[in-house]
């Protein structure tokens, strides 16, 4: 398989490259994380510039290809992260791209587009972390709602969201895995009391939310009614196939940066790190492969990311982790200070495991998938 870029790809790396340097210093600097309103504005500018420019749709309408290129290059120029766009741009946007009704993607699609609204997704709960499909959420038809029962929890972004990808059970019969819907609801609507919660790295990206009779019109369903999971398995090819890829590059920045370091306060002398930063090196060049090849084999498809993001997902985890590992013996005593570079990130690495798809889930998906094991019992 030829992963080289074609003279097409060639050419928008350069053109992209070069309005990238053109752009970037003339950004307002980011605020502080704890300003969630400034935030939000922060990354919807940034959304906006990318739509002005013509550049922000490469995560729907370019190919997986073209996405990988803008994702690489973005990240080794320093450019703002998609922020609070991550959910609508990566997550709920590519899926009613790919599965909403014509008048869904024209109400939904634009305005994340053009940095006008932000998404947040509603997907755990307290009783349903791993085995996302046991979730309890309730939603029962009435006319033309669905009147909406139960609590979310690690809701990305929920606290300056216009909306939320859910997942909700419409029927408590059916297995577990068919009786889920997917519903788009607004943030707004009477019912829903979003409750902040902070991280061990002292940020508050996450949310519990909890819904106490929210009405969300059937037009806002996402699929068929019970056909919830198979939509979901669509989101989440996006979120392990390609909402990582941007990482991957700044983690391999990350280590050059650690490299230096370790030249500059005499940790360079100490062989062992030598040999896991060499290590490391070579398994992020490795997982920037396989990315070109999940990218390649899904446009050579026609469809989302498949299978084989849950591999780069289990292996990415555990490689950003090992990372951060490094960075602390880099930094010796240094590594309990949070204002010293690197120590929040590695407190925010240990999450990794667990979002968007825990290790185990992702062995049991491939050994069940890829490797044909039977089930577990």
């Amino acid at each position: 398989m030829d992963l080289s870029d074609s003279p097409e790809d060639a050419e928008f790396r350069a053109r992209l490259r070069e309005w990238l340097g053109k752009v970037l210093p003339t950004l307002p600097p980011k605020p502080s994380p704890d300003d969630w309103p400034g935030r939000r504005a922060h990354d919807l500018g940034w959304q906006r510039t990318l739509y002005d420019a013509g550049y922000a749709d490469v995560h729907w309408q370019a190919s997986p290809a073209v996405r990988l290129i803008f994702l690489e290059e973005t990240e080794r120029a320093g450019a703002p992260y998609v922020g609070a766009n991550f959910v609508g741009l990566l997550h709920a946007g590519p899926t009613i791209a790919a599965e909403g009704t014509p008048a869904q993607r024209a109400r939904w699609l634009p305005p994340v587009l053009r940095g006008e609204e932000v998404w947040c997704q509603g997907f755990s709960e307290p009783d349903a972390g791993s085995d996302l499909a046991a979730l309890r959420t309730r939603a029962w038809r009435d006319g033309d709602d669905y009147v909406v029962s139960g609590s979310k929890i690690w809701t990305s972004h929920a606290e300056v969201a216009d909306w939320c990808e859910l997942l909700v059970r419409t029927d408590p019969g059916a297995p577990k895995h068919r009786g889920i819907t997917w519903l788009a609801m607004p943030m707004d609507a009477p019912g829903i009391t979003v409750r902040p919660l902070r991280t061990l790295a002292g940020s508050a990206e996450f949310a519990e939310v909890f819904l106490d009779e929210v009405r969300v019109p059937v037009a806002h369903r996402v699929g068929e009614e019970n056909d919830g999971w198979r939509v979901t398995m669509v989101t989440l090819s996006f979120e392990r196939g390609t909402a990582f890829v941007g990482e991957v590059v700044a983690c391999r920045r990350v280590l050059g940066e650690l490299a230096l370091e370790a030249r500059r306060n005499g940790r360079w002398d100490d062989p062992a790190l030598r040999r896991r930063l060499g290590a490391l090196d070579a398994g992020f060049r490795a997982l920037w492969r396989l990315t070109q090849w999940n990218v390649s084999e899904a446009e050579a498809a026609g469809g989302p990311p498949g299978i084989g993001g849950s591999v780069f997902k289990l292996r990415y985890s555990q490689a950003r982790q090992e990372l951060y590992d490094v960075a602390a013996d880099v930094l010796g005593d240094d590594a309990l200070d949070l204002d010293r570079p690197w120590v929040a990130d590695r407190l925010s690495s240990l999450s990794y495991t667990i979002a968007a798809g825990t290790s185990q889930i992702q062995r049991n998906i491939v050994a069940e998938r890829i490797l044909g094991l039977p089930k577990g019992r």
